[in-house]
């Protein structure tokens, strides 16, 4: 068990506050709830009925470019249909980038409280994967890692079984593709496409889960690899060419043109529904909870028509073409079929809903940013209290560099005082602040200015201990 960091913090020359006591205590508990957990996988049981959990993280596309959310470009028909027999969030939020946006939604915890870098998810964290598995669940991931900790970090964050690239190497993820696979690195030379290998490897999770353990429920996490540059033709694209790369010890740089884009899009939607088949085949598609989302916006090499305009991609960006992402959820007989929901939803929020589905209670509720979407699947979005999202944004963790906002679905506040109408101003470029603001909107401005205040505690609070951190949690 990695020892808690957070205890050094105590010696400020300004004693602490009550406040800053129950931090230092809940961040004690994690630690050891993470190892109590850890070691007692083997005897714990679900709770009765908790459904199967299929979580589908797509790498690099924003919500211009799903047929349901009214993409006048791209082909999706399967995330088309996920949307038709669930329930379509119009404001989910991701983080700029990936690995901001993967921390946020494995802990639940907003990036400004355990944040460290790029590529990394701190070994002191508990994982959404680690509560459920913990809880009964047998645990499954494939897809794209990049968060560090070697061949023993995706156990060590709760999944029994994975097939994963850039673990502990970054070669080619989509021809002839090097994975990392239950503690091996195999290497794959024989024109094989990478999505297709680990999309395969959780089908037959499924499979062998319903078949040998029916009784027991599954969680399937896919941090998909797609449609993340390199934008390369697809095994079904007339230029696919099985020879690609067949030679590269390490995966290539550029292919960043949109040339392929419109290819790795479908691609990306033709992944999804082979895992739903693999629901429906299996016979659990009514009895799994299944929710896809993207990592953040769309690279900004790439221009979409989206609602008669052009969208340019922002990734990287905290304007909306940054981080609006789509958020689809379909749990039959919870979950009426074809609804939209307007509440807000950010990363921060998946952790404690997959729990809440599972009827699993989080080990340290206190620690938690988000909400549960449950009141939202059942039509209640007012009952989740989530007024507003935050984001904190700083690509290597550097703590005073990070760019901080605080948002309704139609207005964001930034730390130094910047104002935004998002709705009529997407990219940002015309500042309300400094003008004169109607009743309403002055009240909504003051209202983020509290919020703001809020989280920027927490940050401060949290800015020598997670720097020093960061010099202890190597790569």
């Amino acid at each position: 068990m990695t020892a808690p960091f957070y205890g050094p913090h105590m010696n400020r020359a300004a004693p602490a506050t009550m406040n800053q006591l129950k931090y230092l205590l809940a961040i004690t508990a994690l630690a050891i709830t993470t190892s109590f957990v850890q070691a007692h996988v083997a005897t714990a049981q679900a709770p009765p009925n908790s459904p199967n959990i299929v979580l589908i993280l797509s790498d690099d596309i924003g919500v211009e470019c799903l047929g349901c959310y009214g993409s006048e470009q791209y082909d999706t028909p399967n995330l088309d249909r996920l949307a038709a027999s669930g329930m379509r969030f119009e404001n989910a939020h991701a983080q700029p980038i990936c690995t901001p946006s993967r921390v946020q939604l494995m802990t639940g915890i907003y990036n400004n409280e355990n944040y460290l870098r790029f590529g990394v998810l701190d070994p002191a964290s508990t994982t959404f994967a680690n509560e459920l598995r913990g809880s009964g669940y047998a645990t499954a991931i494939a897809g794209k890692w990049q968060l560090s900790g070697g061949f023993d970090g995706p156990r060590r964050f709760g999944f029994d079984h994975y097939c994963l690239w850039q673990l502990t190497r970054r070669p080619s993820r989509y021809p002839n593709p090097g994975l990392e696979i239950d503690g091996i690195e195999r290497d794959f030379k024989n024109g094989e496409f990478g999505p297709d290998i680990v999309s395969q490897y959780l089908v037959d999770f499924i499979e062998k889960q319903t078949n040998d353990k029916p009784d027991q429920p599954f969680l399937v996490y896919y941090p998909m690899m797609m449609p993340h540059w390199p934008f390369v033709p697809t095994p079904d694209h007339p230029d696919w060419d099985p020879e690609m790369w067949k030679d590269a010890k390490n995966e290539p740089g550029g292919f960043k043109g949109p040339k392929y884009w419109d290819a790795m899009v479908r691609y990306t939607d033709k992944m999804v529904g082979k895992l739903l088949d693999s629901l429906e085949k299996n016979g659990v598609a009514d009895s799994t909870l299944v929710i896809w989302t993207g990592d953040n916006g769309t690279y900004q090499s790439v221009t979409s028509q989206w609602h008669g305009e052009d969208y340019v991609g922002g990734k990287g960006k905290t304007t909306d073409n940054g981080t609006h992402v789509g958020l689809i959820a379909r749990w039959p007989g919870v979950i009426e079929a074809d609804c939209v929901s307007e509440s807000l939803v950010d990363f921060s929020d998946l952790y404690p809903t997959l729990l809440d589905a599972a009827g699993v209670a989080p080990s340290n509720p206190a620690l938690l940013s988000g909400k549960s979407l449950l009141p939202a699947f059942h039509g209640n979005p007012e009952k989740r209290g989530k007024d507003y999202i935050y984001c904190w944004y700083e690509r290597d963790g550097i703590r005073d560099g990070a760019s901080e906002h605080v948002r309704t679905d139609r207005y964001k506040l930034y730390s130094d005082a910047r104002f935004y109408d998002t709705k009529s101003d997407l990219l940002e470029q015309n500042r309300l602040d400094g003008t004169e603001l109607d009743e309403e909107v002055e009240k909504i401005r003051q209202t983020l200015q509290k919020a703001l205040k809020h989280h920027r505690q927490k940050t401060l609070f949290y800015d020598e201990p997670l720097a020093r951190r960061r010099s202890q949690v190597s790569r």
